[in-house]
């Protein structure tokens, strides 16, 4: 009825449609020449620069996360020319598979010893070495030094010091009678090898971000501490510890989540021996994907199960750190 009283409907309704698409093409327009206009800015301009690293962090994290979540639900080889969906199975045979159990204890064992030394110990050698001294400046330069050596160095070199033939550090045990130990084939000292070996690389890492905080407290809190009589035990316990939370917190969140994930000193030194005693989680994790009976989806299966752990861990160290700075 509408269409037979009105001869020009048809018209009115094509041209309003064309008026809806040009109203819709402006728009695009308009928000294309925005965006453009936002990237030729100031503030726009700062993502060209950081552009390489977001397309890095795409390419080594993000992705490989995704391919390694999705790939935990398939039984895969390493070539993937057989990939079967097993659902749920893989998590399964994980917390069954006593080897992978045996991973995790090794890893949170490394962990306990490990981060309170670095947090701990780092913050008091921190405070001794804080001053701007030509002697200061020397020990932060020896700490430090073992940050910027490769894993592959440290491990050969600490083979070489404890090996138990031709080893400096054995023979000169020996030499007062103390018998060549064999720091790399003992089941009970071992991984407390390792983990020490660990803890002398990257100790430096936390001392020096210690400093930087100790450097920038406020110096007025010192001097009132000093003339209320407080010594510097006492100025250590009440005005550094508290002026460097923030930073304690943020050490702790990152040697926790960097312990959980040992793997280059476990395999440049004793690669999980003996008898698996120092296998960490991302090293059995290694040795069940690129090994003789390599099985991809097994072992993406165990990195996220690390994953979610760690995940777990620096959240909830996260969230306190962000309520300690409030």
């Amino acid at each position: 009825m509408c269409e037979e009283n009105d001869p020009y409907g048809s018209f009115s309704r094509a041209h309003k449609l064309g008026a809806d698409m040009d109203s819709k093409t402006t728009r695009k327009d308009n928000m294309f020449i925005r965006i453009c206009r936002y990237f030729r800015s100031a503030e726009g301009s700062a993502y060209y620069f950081i552009l390489p690293s977001i397309l890095l962090l795409l390419i080594f994290n993000v992705i490989p996360l995704f391919v390694s979540s999705s790939m935990s639900f398939f039984d895969a080889n390493m070539t993937l020319d057989k990939v079967n969906y097993v659902g749920i199975d893989n998590f399964v045979k994980a917390f069954s598979d006593s080897r992978f159990l045996n991973s995790l204890k090794v890893t949170f064992i490394f962990t306990a010893i490990e981060v309170p030394v670095q947090v701990f110990g780092a913050m008091i050698i921190a405070a001794l070495i804080a001053k701007n001294n030509i002697t200061n400046k020397f020990f932060r330069a020896i700490y430090f030094l073992p940050v910027i050596c490769s894993a592959t160095s440290i491990g050969i070199m600490w083979k070489m010091i404890l090996h138990s033939n031709v080893g400096f550090l054995t023979y000169a045990l020996s030499s007062m009678g103390l018998g060549r130990i064999n720091f790399f084939n003992n089941t009970h000292l071992t991984i407390f090898v390792v983990t020490f070996i660990s803890i002398w690389r990257s100790f430096g890492i936390s001392a020096i971000v210690y400093v930087t905080a100790i450097q920038n407290v406020n110096a007025s809190l010192y001097e009132a501490a000093k003339m209320d009589g407080a010594g510097n035990l006492r100025q250590f316990i009440n005005v550094t510890v508290p002026s460097i939370r923030p930073t304690f917190w943020y050490i702790l969140m990152t040697r926790l989540a960097g312990s959980l994930q040992i793997f280059d000193i476990v395999f440049m030194t004793t690669g999980g021996g003996p008898n698996y005693t120092t296998e960490s989680t991302v090293s059995y994790v290694y040795s069940r994907a690129f090994s003789s009976e390599a099985s991809m989806g097994y072992a993406s299966t165990m990195s996220m199960i690390l994953f979610v752990i760690i995940m777990t861990v620096t959240v909830l160290l996260y969230r306190r750190m962000n309520a300690e700075e409030r």
